[in-house]
């Protein structure tokens, strides 16, 4: 990547501030009025270093640089108040840019910090024999963008699906399956007949609470090993996760791994010894913690009173797992706001155990996602599953995709793809830990902030490179791209690397949909006042370099976020 607008700014700038050409990068920003330049650097922060007023300090930077320009890129400079204004030479960015963007291709952008080490991603995790509902949505579509993101730059990523498959709930499936399941159940749906056994099995008990009993009977069972119980387990398992498979497919979702809860049953008894080897257990009203209150974590509970383990103890035994099997670089937990506190008292725990890695895992949180007022709750069978929201977003795309083009090929794909574009985006442009109010209406407007507006900006770049019938090259006229429109795209193209690394930094796709929308708009503030296919062919060539530029940014952009970048809509 050649960042080469910063590095000129920065030589520039130099030998006339005393600071490292580092912190120069780091304090440039964008002008808030675009005429005033094309990149600004505020000189406030300098104002004790100088011991002088900010509009003084800029003048005095200029005064010195104004005898050095033009200089590389730069064309020309003013002192504006506290700020120095940058603007760039079109045709040195055009030449350096676009040559750079076509050479590169789906590269553009990308680095090789990650340098092949491992990056684990625990993301997803739905609850065995029950389907898939958009309580886990944001987990997997915030990983799995994630994930190609930092594939993109350079690290070998592991997406680990940590399948909530054990616990009491089992025993009241079985104890359901026994008393109301039958084969036929299962040959249409499974998953949906689990969810209807799990129901059953509790309005049931709310009339004779012994099948309480009985399911726990039935899960002590399933823990020792009982070759009946067992073999229903799978079952139920193997339905689940064959429903999973097809979502991810349709979400664009990776995952490399199905380790669940019972993966890490015989895992934990070693981690209990190591922390009591440590001497960072302690017993408290008969459970076993790690006293935590110091550091305003409370206690961390270990194990309860009757010896059952918690959700912390198998992550404790999960973590120590993936560090030994993966030796990541990164490890990300995307689960909900709700569980701050939980990996807060993991990661403290690491800390405490000596491991300096602890610092390189890290809690990607998030909000809610809400479809108007329906609840989630599975017991009371009142939930919104994920594969209903599906076919919502398929039967509305298509409504409106076959209004707006009758003539569209293989319509039902073209609607999966923008319906489900459209719920992905719409999850991923609001910042992960806000939350959402998902509206139908906005998520598929096709003129706002959304995945089809997105992903029509790509497809009408697809539909000009076929009007145009011959092949993009690079070999054009650079001085021929000045008009500011031009520049402006330019310029939005050069911060995608940029964009890139804040995304990650931030561990927020949110960074990616608003850069994809502000490329959108731009290209559409072009439209509105040029013609791209022209009677000019020199203008027509350079023209078309820098559309097949933008096209290529924008189906990088889409398809890290998991969108399908359209070639006609």
């Amino acid at each position: 990547m050649n960042d080469f607008i910063v590095d000129d700014i920065g030589a520039l700038l130099g030998d006339t501030v005393s600071i490292s050409e580092d912190d120069i990068r780091k304090n440039l920003e964008l002008p808030k009025v675009r005429e005033h330049g094309d990149f600004a650097f505020p000189t406030f922060f300098l104002a004790r270093i100088m011991r002088m007023a900010p509009p003084k300090i800029a003048q005095e930077i200029y005064s010195r640089i104004a005898d050095k320009l033009p200089f590389g890129c730069i064309e020309s400079a003013e002192a504006a108040g506290g700020y120095i204004n940058f603007k760039v030479s079109p045709q040195i960015l055009s030449q350096k840019l676009l040559a750079e963007i076509y050479s590169e291709g789906e590269g553009y952008g990308f680095t090789n910090e990650g340098d092949g080490r491992n990056l684990t991603i625990d993301l997803s995790s739905p609850n065995i024999a029950k389907p898939f509902h958009v309580g886990h949505l944001r987990s997997t579509v915030v990983g799995s963008c994630l994930y190609r993101l930092f594939e993109k730059l350079g690290y070998n990523c592991i997406g680990i699906n940590h399948l909530g498959d054990w616990g009491t709930q089992f025993g009241k499936l079985i104890v359901a399956y026994k008393k109301f399941g039958t084969e036929k159940l299962f040959e249409k749906e499974p998953i949906y007949a689990l969810l209807d056994l799990y129901i059953r099995f509790h309005k049931e008990a709310a009339a004779d609470p012994s099948l309480e009993d009985q399911a726990r009977e039935e899960f002590k069972k399933l823990e020792q090993g009982d070759p009946e119980a067992t073999e229903i387990w799978k079952r139920f398992y193997e339905y689940s996760l064959e429903e999973y498979k097809r979502i991810y497919s349709i979400l664009n979702a990776t995952i490399d791994e199905y380790t669940g809860e019972s993966f890490y049953n015989d895992k934990m008894d070693d981690a209990l010894e190591l922390l009591e080897r440590k001497g960072l257990t302690e017993i408290s009203r008969d459970a076993l913690i790690v006293n935590l209150e110091e550091y305003g974590l409370g206690a961390a509970l270990l194990k309860k009173s009757d010896e059952a383990t918690l959700y912390l103890t198998r992550d404790l035994a999960a973590i120590l797992y993936r560090k030994n099997t993966y030796d990541f670089a990164k490890m990300l937990y995307v689960v909900g706001s709700a569980q701050a506190l939980h990996f807060k008292q993991l990661f403290k725990i690491i800390e405490l155990l000596g491991y300096e890695w602890h610092t390189d895992c890290h809690h990607i949180e998030f909000g809610w996602i809400k479809f108007g007022k329906e609840m989630m709750s599975t017991r009371e069978g009142n939930i919104v599953f994920l594969n209903d929201v599906i076919n919502r977003a398929r039967e509305l795309a298509k409504e409106i995709i076959l209004e707006k083009n009758p003539d569209i090929e293989d319509a039902e794909r073209a609607a999966l793809h923008i319906g489900v574009g459209a719920v992905i985006y719409a999850d991923l442009a609001v910042r992960r830990n806000h939350d959402i109010n998902f509206s139908w209406e906005d998520a598929l407007n096709f003129d706002g902030n959304t995945g089809p507006y997105l992903q029509y900006t790509h497809a009408r770049l697809a539909s000009l490179e076929r009007k145009f019938e011959k092949e993009v090259t690079a070999d054009i006229d650079f001085a021929l791209l000045k008009e500011p429109e031009e520049k402006q795209l330019m310029l939005t193209l050069y911060r995608f690397p940029q964009k890139l690394k804040q995304a990650a930094e931030d561990y927020e796709p949110a960074v990616i949909c608003g850069y994809l929308y502000e490329l959108s708009q731009n290209l559409n503030s072009f439209y509105q006042k040029h013609r791209v296919i022209t009677e000019d062919t020199a203008l027509t060539n350079a023209r078309m370099l820098l559309m097949r530029c933008v096209r290529t940014v924008m189906k990088e952009g889409l398809k890290i976020l998991g969108l399908e970048p359209m070639e006609r809509m």
